[in-house]
């Protein structure tokens, strides 16, 4: 298993004005500690989960932008995309420009929006749920299509593009992971377009079966369900205040045996610096063997 840092809390002890050094050096700690991949949420508004809606947020893709120039390898996406909240060509622009920016690292991470509260507060698009479904495969489409040489027209129901054009392009095509849990559309979707789920917060048991169905669609649509990277967001928090690090090992040797290969950890107290030492001490080599 991989372990994943996700960055979902901002409140960090010297505020705005430290915040860019507190950070680059957050991820700069992490990468050398072995995380695989940095992500953060596709929010500008805090959600209640992780604290208050006052407290800061910053918007997701300047913050990647910022944290590809603080690090060298480790994957950037988030975790995950309101697919509503950007026009697809200016996502996959977004995700291209990325991608060249960081040398080939950016994932677009990408789901159907449900924040409907941030929406009315900053007047973004808020469709009905099955209108938000079928934007997200539209963009998934479109995505598609300008990671590749077309540059032909895309007509569908929502979106219209005369001129799919996209320079530069990814150094790679960038992979996709789609997160959600809904068993007739979003993990169809994961089964067709992506090469990677999310499922936030699931446990063991259900995990299994939510796999069972991934399975089950890409048996049907003949594609390949071993080459999706099965993921899950969790929150973790180890140390004095915390759970003993054994006790999480433990646990995400649970989700390991369940399917699971990687664990993208939202950490309790990431600012201070020596959280990331007793990851990359107790938890991270622990792990690699599952």
């Amino acid at each position: 298993m991989r372990l994943g840092l996700k960055i979902s809390r901002f409140r960090n002890d010297g505020g705005p004005a430290t915040l860019g050094k507190d950070l680059a050096r957050v991820v700069r700690a992490g990468e050398q500690a072995g995380f695989g991949s940095v992500s953060v949420m596709d929010h500008l508004l805090q959600i209640g989960v992780h604290g208050p809606i006052t407290d800061p947020m910053l918007e997701a893709y300047t913050t990647l932008g910022f944290l590809a120039a603080h690090t060298e390898t480790v994957e950037l996406h988030t975790t995950v995309t309101a697919t509503v909240y950007r026009e697809p060509g200016l996502l996959a622009k977004i995700i291209s420009t990325l991608d060249v920016l960081s040398g080939g690292r950016a994932w677009l991470g990408i789901g159907a929006a449900w924040f409907e509260e941030e929406t009315q507060a900053l007047g973004l698009p808020f469709p009905g749920l099955k209108e938000r479904f079928e934007r997200l495969e539209e963009t998934l489409r479109i995505c598609g299509q300008m990671w590749s040489d077309s540059e032909e027209p895309f007509h569908g129901e929502h979106y219209h593009l005369d001129r799919t054009l996209n320079v530069p392009q990814p150094l790679r095509t960038p992979p996709i992971m789609i997160g959600g849990t809904g068993e007739q559309k979003t993990l169809r979707l994961v089964a067709q377009y992506a090469q990677s789920c999310n499922f936030p917060g699931v446990q063991p048991p259900e995990i299994t079966h939510k796999l069972t169905v991934l399975r089950e669609h890409c048996d049907r649509l003949g594609t390949d369900y071993d080459a999706i990277r099965k993921t899950v967001t969790r929150n973790l928090d180890i140390g004095e205040r915390g759970e003993d690090a054994d006790k999480v090992v433990d646990e995400l040797g649970a989700l390991a045996e369940a399917g699971i290969q990687w664990s993208l950890g939202d950490l309790a107290r990431v600012w201070d610096p020596s959280t990331i030492e007793l990851y990359a001490e107790r938890v991270i080599p622990q792990i690699e063997a599952f």
